[in-house]
């Protein structure tokens, strides 16, 4: 008779390789849900020219600056500086991000005009 020598015990699967796979699903499927949200910025139309008033209030957004109307001004004071120019908080704030401008940035000025009650942004390339 043929002796293989004495019978091993049989191992069990690794858990590791599933782990593995467990883990790269969970950061797609985080970074997926970063993807779908949706960022509601009011796009400026051509019929919507008539319904601007009042003097221009233009900020031009650039990576290290904004300015306002040509004259420089620190995000955090951005809503006291448009104060003067808006009649009320309801008016229209032009919103134009320069070229590579990240959309953070953009997201940036925008959630700060909203903490101030300035909801009517247009946002113009």
């Amino acid at each position: 008779m043929l002796s293989f020598g004495p019978p091993r015990a049989a191992r069990r699967p690794s858990l590791t390789p599933m782990i593995d796979v467990v883990f790269l699903l969970l950061v797609f499927f985080m970074l997926a849900a970063r993807f779908g949200h949706d960022l509601s910025l009011p796009m400026a139309t051509g019929g919507g020219a008539a319904d601007y008033d009042g003097p221009p209030r233009l900020v031009v957004i650039g990576r290290d600056n904004l300015t306002l109307n040509g004259q420089t001004v620190a995000l955090d004071a951005l809503p006291e500086a448009l104060g003067p120019l808006m009649s009320a908080p309801g008016d229209i704030i032009v919103l134009r991000p320069a070229e590579g401008v990240p959309l953070s940035r953009l997201i940036a000025v925008r959630d700060t005009l909203a903490a101030a009650g300035l909801t009517r942004l247009m946002v113009v390339e």
